[in-house]
């Protein structure tokens, strides 16, 4: 199995620091050159996709979305069934190693394994399968941001170039939002606890690039201007939450925040 990792060219410091965690957890990985929002004005050109009419995506997503479609690529022509995807400012747990050397814990279903955390709440099924190491495979049902680390099947890997040919999406919504197609309709697993996380999270020196980007574009076109929500809207979105928490219940999921293996080996 390939191990991607997307790195800017203008990006030494994070290169050097992912070096490092991989060195760290003694496997290799491929660098994966990444789309410059800045070289390339023309990508704002390209339709975004239907759910993006409010919100728009940045500049800096879509180059996001296109430096990922270029692991996608590389893994739907490799040979391996499967390929795993990392941005470069992650964090490994200190167990990390012993399961990207290997792919035997990969249940044969999988389209997508999530291998972070983003640490906010998402919904998974409460069944579990323990793959070794003090880790589990929980199949993941909410929407759970982030494409800090994962692993993809050959076959998802065509699937996301083919929906993303000629149109634009957040390529966390792509493979972890069940509401687009691309997700809701595979087989994806969140590995338990994480694999890894975003440096931003555990360690503050690497502030997300992504983030930084996408804020000064919001800022520049007014859209952190908070709308006040009606007290009406506030009641229906309660009640609808609500009920979709009675009905998920009853299908055997849950709410929870995917912690992340500890960093550091425990004494």
């Amino acid at each position: 199995m390939k191990r991607l990792v997307i790195n800017l060219d203008r990006s030494p410091d994070r290169l050097a620091h992912i070096t490092a965690e991989f060195a760290r957890i003694g496997i290799g990985f491929e660098r994966v050159a990444a789309v410059d929002a800045r070289q390339h004005p023309d990508l704002m050109l390209q339709p975004q996709h239907a759910m993006y009419a409010i919100r728009r995506l940045s500049h800096s997503e879509i180059a996001c979305m296109h430096s990922h479609r270029a692991c996608w690529s590389i893994i739907a022509q490799d040979d391996a069934a499967y390929g795993a995807v990392f941005e470069d400012d992650i964090v490994f747990s200190a167990k990390a190693g012993a399961l990207l050397a290997d792919v035997s814990w990969i249940p044969a279903d999988a389209d997508a394994v999530k291998l972070e955390t983003f640490f906010v709440k998402t919904m998974t099924q409460r069944k579990s399968t323990a793959v070794g190491h003090g880790f589990s495979l929980v199949r993941l049902r909410g929407n759970h941001v982030g494409t800090a680390g994962y692993i993809l099947s050959r076959q998802m890997a065509r699937d996301l170039l083919d929906v993303t040919a000629q149109v634009s999406a957040a390529a966390d919504d792509l493979v972890f939002n069940p509401a687009f197609p691309t997700s809701g309709e595979k087989t994806i697993y969140q590995l338990a606890p994480a694999l890894c996380a975003q440096d931003q999270f555990v360690g503050g020196r690497l502030p997300s690039l992504l983030v930084e980007g996408r804020n000064a574009e919001w800022v520049a076109s007014g859209l952190t201007i908070k709308r006040r929500r009606p007290v009406t809207e506030k009641i229906r979105r309660e009640t609808r939450r609500v009920v979709e928490w009675i009905i998920d219940h009853g299908r055997g999921r849950r709410y929870t925040v995917v912690p992340l293996d500890p960093p550091a080996a425990k004494e």
